[in-house]
């Protein structure tokens, strides 16, 4: 990490060394059903809390601990919440508590409270948990005052803790809570779903078995229909939606058809708040019951139950916790006495900050449309997210009958290029059957480009790509071939198959080859036909998208393998790792692992580092280690500096840490292009390339005269890719300046901001740009209208 600072430009950014903690004390608890990521909140509401000079507390035992006081108030330190990033459930403990709902025992913890000067309070928990807060900050000063009158505090220390300040941050793995796009857990909950139903899949597969499975949300579908997505279910079941009248037979008949057209084994999921119109509730057993009466297929039932709580809390848990727990440091210290007490949160991938009722009374509204049986308006209320995993869900799962689709007569072909990346056979199986589901003839091309010129094209149907959800590589086959020497090849195959739009899924490689296929527009008219590229690639290296499929998984790779080999010197003597990562020049796996993993460093070309900088981070490793901490980590992206390799960090630490600690190094290589995708990268891969193959149908229309498809305009095209909030389409040719070729990486990459937030969490002193951070919104029930290039996500 660089040492030096760059030199101050005069801009409107505003850091936050202006946003001082001294003299003020925060208290962090965790509240209600624990989640995986609250321990990573807790680390770093403490680290940042600390750092900008304040005083932290953790309240054991959630409320009950901040109503019986005593020791379960206890201050923190930096140490104290070293190594905890990568426990799940909730270290400082959480527990249901009546007596904070009575008077009396709000009474008890305000004083406990006041006898502490802690005025600032972060709870980590869920909408009960956090209306709690809430209520407790509309009484506050009247407490204050009966504490008074009860001479159990004197009138000064009354003034001097005279306003309570809140600030929330959701976690529950069911992500029930309005507002927000995800919950912290809910991600880690899905990876046990999923580790589950691809284990179930194959032993049903020997013996052509229908597995019912029930998981997590008495009130909210979120978990059952996401997993739905991932693991291409063949039917599910949520409170939100309840399935029409008559659904018995029509699930019986999708379960037989799907049967009859070879595949061996159905997966039905139910979340356990599952209803029908009636209001009466479905269970598992039921279901299990219906299908063996009206088929006789050989059913199971499998209730996940507490393991969905369970285990290490995944990579995008980890970074939204310390994401939201730094984020909530800085809302305590600008919080002023008519700032609501507010909820710190993520919509796409921007955090945000919204006042905790509005959030808590639009989840209250979520129950009210259901129990009124205005199931549309539960789904509406529910927010964007919710709606879009529905509605891809539906478009997927269902197979029309031939005399259902509309008539079209074109032929779209569907291919992946570069090195293969987890998620891309997701993003292929949901092209191809939203194609079909559109009346399109779809075509897989083998092998990329080189494939393609040599006419490996073929016709894929709905049924070729069933089971493919969960498959890691590439099965269509991809190279890194670009078309750029093949051009008249290429557009021989094109005019031979008749082939009307493109979807090419694949990282640089995909990108450049978009561009190539643009370029010669001019001199082959075959490629005036709709184009579009989703960024699949694990390095996410590619312009015009925040995130690329198969990152996730590969994130996670490298958080999982760098736990392990933290693990490994339990023990031993004071130790630390020099981890090489992948990603060629772009540093975003080694910074965002290095977020989520508790990395010390992280060398990246993005940002240069001298022989000043090694020998200032050996010196902060060494200090630290002569406290309590034991191990330390160090990432290096392989492509971060040409001479100092990893080879020569790992002999520079050595010597210079000898007698303080030894050293171990790790290339980690293929791994992390393998394995099977996270639930993230299906969901993400799944549904950008449905809204991919919706552009092209519209594109299709649009450019449809005199009999053919004619499309050579920039806006035909298009990379779509993920921009904070919304999924946006791109002219390639338009970002052609917005790219480093080089290095093949983009000329600006938002994830540098969450550089200086690493370095705090492993104790630097550094300049936070907080311009970037949530200013406080409101829950908007009105959606801005989606456009031709620009979709929610």
């Amino acid at each position: 990490m660089a040492g030096a600072a760059a030199p101050k430009r005069q801009d409107t950014r505003k850091f936050f060394e202006n946003l001082s903690g001294a003299g003020k004390s925060i208290a962090v608890l965790t509240s209600g059903g624990d989640a995986q990521g609250m321990n990573a909140a807790v680390r770093a509401v403490v680290r940042m809390g600390i750092y900008v000079g304040a005083k932290v507390y953790f309240i054991h035992e959630g409320y009950q601990g901040m109503v019986d006081g005593g020791d379960n108030i206890k201050e923190a330190t930096w140490e104290s919440v070293s190594s905890m990033l990568q426990v799940g459930g909730t270290v400082i403990g959480s527990a249901r508590c009546k007596e904070f709902r009575t008077h009396e025992g709000r009474l008890k913890a305000a004083h406990n409270l006041v006898q502490r000067s802690i005025t600032n309070l972060c709870v980590i928990g869920g909408d009960g948990s956090l209306t709690g807060a809430n209520l407790f900050r509309e009484e506050w000063s009247g407490l204050l005052s009966e504490l008074v009158q009860q001479g159990l505090i004197d009138e000064e220390a009354a003034q001097k803790n005279s306003e309570l300040h809140i600030v929330g941050m959701v976690g529950s793995i069911d992500n029930d809570f309005c507002g927000t796009d995800m919950t912290i857990g809910t991600d880690s909950a899905l990876h046990r779903i999923i580790e589950v139903v691809d284990a179930i899949m194959t032993t049903a597969q020997s013996h052509q078995r229908t597995f019912v499975l029930e998981v997590m949300g008495r009130h909210c579908g979120y978990l059952a229909m996401v997993s739905a997505l991932a693991c291409g279910a063949d039917w599910v079941f949520i409170p939100e939606m309840p399935p029409e009248d008559g659904w018995e037979d029509s699930m019986c008949q999708k379960l037989s058809e799907s049967r009859s057209r070879g595949s061996r084994l159905n997966i039905i999921i139910v979340a356990e708040g599952a209803i029908d119109r009636q209001g009466q509730p479905i269970t598992s057993d039921f279901v299990k019951d219906l299908v063996i009466r009206c088929l006789g297929f050989d059913t199971r039932v499998t209730i996940l139950g507490h393991v969905q709580r369970g285990g290490t809390p995944s990579a995008f848990d980890r970074i939204l916790a310390s994401r939201m727990g730094v984020e909530a440091v800085l809302a305590l210290l600008e919080a002023s006495a008519n700032t609501p007490a507010c909820v710190v949160s993520l919509v796409g991938n921007q955090a945000v900050r919204l006042p905790l009722m509005e959030c808590v009374q639009m989840t209250q509204e979520v129950q009210k449309a259901m129990d009124e049986k205005k199931f549309d308006e539960a789904v509406r209320l529910r927010g964007r997210s919710f709606e879009n995993n529905l509605s891809t869900y539906r478009l997927l799962s269902y197979r029309k009958a031939d005399s259902e689709l509309p008539n079209s007569t074109f032929n779209v072909a569907v291919m992946n290029v570069g090195a293969p990346a987890a998620g891309m056979n997701a993003a292929v199986r949901s092209a191809v059957r939203v194609g079909i589901t559109e009346g399109h003839k779809m075509f897989a091309v083998s092998d990329g480009f080189e494939g393609f010129y040599k006419g490996q094209i073929k016709e894929i149907k709905w049924g070729d790509v069933g089971g493919w959800t969960g498959q890691g590589g590439s099965l269509l086959g991809t190279k890194r071939t670009l078309p750029g020497k093949h051009l008249e090849k290429i557009a021989e195959q094109i005019r031979i198959h008749n082939i009307n739009a493109l979807l090419v899924i694949g990282g640089f490689e995909a990108f450049e080859s978009l561009l190539q296929l643009y370029e010669a527009r001019a001199d082959y008219e075959e490629f005036c036909i709709p184009m579009c590229m989703l960024p699949a690639t694990i390095s996410n290296n590619v312009p015009g998208t925040d995130l690329s499929i198969g990152a996730d998984t590969s994130l996670n790779a490298i958080v999982e393998t760098c736990d392990r080999i933290k693990q490994s010197a339990s023990g031993t003597k004071r130790r630390v790792f020099i981890i090489e990562t992948m990603g060629g020049y772009c540093g975003y796996l080694a910074t965002v692992g290095g977020l989520a993993a508790g990395a010390d460093t992280v060398y990246i070309y993005e940002e240069p580092f001298d022989i000043r900088d090694l020998q200032a981070n050996v010196e902060h490793l060494t200090q630290k280690m002569k406290t309590s901490i034991q191990r330390g980590l160090v990432l290096r992206n392989e492509n971060c500096n040409e001479n100092f390799t990893t080879d020569f960090v790992y002999q520079l630490y050595t010597e210079e840490g000898r007698g303080v600690f030894d050293c171990r190094k790790n290339i980690l290589g293929h791994m992390q292009q393998g394995g099977a995708p996270s639930p993230f990268d299906r969901n993400f891969g799944t549904k950008v390339a449905a809204k991919a193959i919706q552009w092209i149908t519209r594109t299709l229309k649009e450019s449809y005269k005199g009999g053919r498809v004619f499309a050579n305009s920039e806006d035909t095209a298009c990379l779509l890719g993920m921009r904070r909030r919304a999924l946006v389409f791109q002219p390639v040719s338009q970002l052609r300046d917005e790219t480093d070729f080089v290095h093949r990486i983009p000329k600006e990459q938002w994830w540098l901001k969450l550089r200086p937030l690493m370095k705090i969490l492993a104790k630097y002193k550094t300049s936070y740009d907080v311009s970037d951070s949530g200013q406080l919104e409101h829950v908007s029930r009105i959606r801005p209208k989606e456009t031709k290039t620009s979709a929610a996500i």
